[in-house]
């Protein structure tokens, strides 16, 4: 298994999903408090990322950061869908939708 991340293609990645969901370089780079420059660099896989900026962009974007990360992750993976429906649902309700796929799918062989 490749242990290396590719951040040309995580960069190319975040700039499908940008464009796809209509923003600038400016406007990502606003939602996440970085410059657009910093956002070009990310694109071009010129910069490497934070833990806590991959996870500003993966949720400007409506997107996992498996999505981000991983090529093998498809974009109508159910759980990028359940994303953007849940985002301004209450934090109570979704940590108990959350938790219960979590019991349901360490329970799935027993189904």
């Amino acid at each position: 298994m490749n242990k290396n991340i590719d951040y040309t293609a995580l960069g190319r990645r975040i700039k499908e999903k940008r464009i796809s969901n209509k923003l600038t370089q400016e406007q990502l780079g606003e939602k996440c408090e970085l410059s657009s420059a910093h956002i070009g660099h990310i694109e071009r896989g010129t910069r490497i990322l934070s833990v806590d900026v991959l996870f500003r962009i993966a949720q400007e974007l409506g997107v996992s950061i498996d999505y981000l990360l991983f090529d093998s992750v498809e974009n109508d993976n159910i759980l990028n869908n359940l994303t953007p429906i849940l985002k301004n649902k209450e934090k109570r309700k979704v940590d108990y939708f959350l938790n219960t796929i979590r019991v349901l799918a360490e329970n799935i062989d027993k189904l």
